[in-house]
């Protein structure tokens, strides 16, 4: 899967022609580092997995990392894309480029300051937020669990910081640097657990958090430099009422949804020790195919569906929608099978080592093929969430967050009394597909008949080709346990043949189904092919 043909397919035909290598190269760019730091999530894990398991510790350190992910995103992870780019991008241009300085100041003051005084707020509170996440812990845990939320809570500063430049940054069309900083941050962890477990335990884990984020700024701050905005700090600017406006419904989408993640911390912290630790490893895997596909895609299109709604382009605006649906439709949906089918030599491989035991991997892989049940659903939302957003409407979709923490909640408190961790999982799955379908329905009622896009269609076509490659994978398989050795390197190999096998066979089958974006993928791949030659 490359990046280059999902970003080009994003383009309509329609599009000047000085605008498309812009996009494509931007979107390329920011798609080339969601894989660097997806990857390096991953390998984050397996350091994770192999020093610590899938023990009652990384559990702690699971709901500890809760309160400072969630500040994140409540200020800054949710305002990037809906207000803090948008409203910066209009100081960045020619005319009122001079302007720009007071506004990025104005927003570094106000995040830096509000976002000090919150970290001094958790650090002092930090025993009752860890029992009210964590409260199901026993009393051993629960204190780890305080002593890491106190450890890494500080990163939230610098996460902020480096968030605003992020939207600073994007504003002024500079996306290397922003999009390989989550990397960055991996990398702080990885080295933080490989170079201190021996001494610190656990607790080198909220270190590698600590170093992760000064890395993620640092690493951004010379570029901010030479963008040569002219920063100058102050606390009052119109820009900051323009961000808060269209940010407080996505604000208010977001806290209700954080309710929901602290419930669903709480809840399996009193199933078992092992159980968010488990989740934990499951969630992994699942964010891999929803990052490199339904994030890369949808960051692709938010531009290009701003400004076809700004200019009225009703009909360039659909052609874009469709394109994207149907992409995301070809790409994730073998890639939920495929995951379901190898689940467990994909574990295996991924987590299986030093202290994660066989029994840790029957229960991420149960964990995982629950979560699977929602991928695609979720992926498909994900540009359902940005198509509103490019139309100026952040309302619907924060108001849809909040109809889906009832269908959690639904779903998650009967269930988690009768199967335990596995009915979180599964109350999770069925939040994702039910914003999905609401989602779809006020998107009908918006754009009216939604033939055009033949997302229908595609979903057919490919759920057919999928069913294709599982019946493929299904029977060689067992050929391959019984001709490749047992361990890692048999493992590698039967992952690595399975998934070279099952790609063949699916893309064989959507050529033959007539799935046009196969056709633009395989096109555009031939063509590189051909000019490197």
């Amino acid at each position: 899967m490359t990046d280059a043909p999902i970003t080009d397919s994003m383009v309509p035909v329609d599009l000047p022609e000085d605008v498309q290598p812009s996009l494509a190269r931007s979107a390329s760019i920011i798609a080339l580092g969601n894989i660097v730091s997806r990857l390096l999530g991953l390998v984050r894990e397996t350091v994770i997995a192999y020093f610590y398991g899938a023990s009652g510790l990384v559990s702690a350190f699971q709901a500890a990392s809760t309160i400072p992910t969630m500040i994140f995103d409540l200020l800054i992870g949710g305002m990037l894309s809906a207000a803090l780019v948008p409203v910066l991008a209009d100081y960045a241009r020619p005319a009122r480029r001079r302007e720009l300085g007071q506004a990025v100041g104005a927003v570094l003051s106000v995040v830096g300051l509000g976002v000090a005084v919150l970290v001094l707020v958790v650090e002092l509170l930090a025993a009752p937020i860890a029992h009210l996440v964590a409260g199901g812990f026993p009393p051993e845990l629960l204190d780890v669990t305080v002593t890491l939320l106190r450890i890494m809570t500080p990163a939230v500063w610098f996460l902020a910081i480096s968030g605003a430049v992020t939207g600073v940054l994007f504003a002024l069309q500079r996306f290397t640097f922003p999009a390989f900083a989550a990397a960055v941050y991996n990398l702080g962890v990885i080295l933080a657990a490989l170079a201190f477990h021996e001494q610190l335990g656990i607790y080198a884990l909220a270190v590698g958090v600590l170093l992760g984020s000064v890395l993620q700024l640092g690493m951004q701050l010379p570029d901010l430099r030479r963008a040569s905005v002219g920063i100058r700090l102050r606390l009052r600017h119109p820009a900051l009422r323009r961000i808060w406006r269209l940010y407080l419904p996505i604000l208010f989408g977001l806290a209700v949804s954080q309710v929901q993640v602290v419930i669903d911390r709480r809840l399996a912290s009193g199933t078992g020790e092992q159980s968010l630790a488990w989740m934990r490893d499951a969630t992994t895997l699942i964010q891999l195919p929803h990052g490199l596909v339904a994030v890369a895609i949808s960051l692709a299109a938010l531009p290009a569906l701003s400004r076809f709604f700004a200019a009225g382009d009703e009909a360039a605006f659909r052609a874009t929608l469709g394109r994207g649906l149907r992409t995301v439709l070809l790409l994730i949906m073998p890639a939920t099978v495929g995951l379901f089918v190898l689940g467990q030599p994909v574990v295996e491989l991924v987590f299986q080592r030093g202290a994660f035991q066989p029994s840790d991997t029957t229960a991420v892989v149960q964990a995982l093929r629950i979560y699977l049940i929602g991928l695609v659903p979720a992926s498909l939302d994900w540009l359902l969430n940005y198509t509103f957003y490019a139309r100026n409407d952040t309302l619907t979709p924060a108001l849809v967050g909040v109809a889906s923490v009832g269908i959690y909640l639904l779903f998650a408190l009967p269930l988690v009394e009768r199967v335990g961790y596995l009915g979180l999982v599964f109350a999770d799955s069925a939040k994702h597909t039910g914003h999905f379908l609401i989602m779809l329905i006020l998107l009908r009622r918006s754009l009216g008949n939604l033939g055009d896009l033949r997302g229908g269609t595609t979903a057919w076509r490919t759920l057919a080709a999928s069913a294709g490659m599982v019946l493929a994978l299904l029977l060689v398989i067992p050929l391959l346990r019984g001709a490749l050795p047992s361990g890692f390197e048999g493992n590698l190999l039967l992952v690595i043949v399975a998934m070279a096998l099952g790609g063949a066979v699916y893309l064989a089958l959507v050529s033959l189904l007539k799935v046009e974006e196969a056709r633009l993928i395989v096109d555009r791949f031939a063509a590189r092919l051909h000019r490197r030659r």
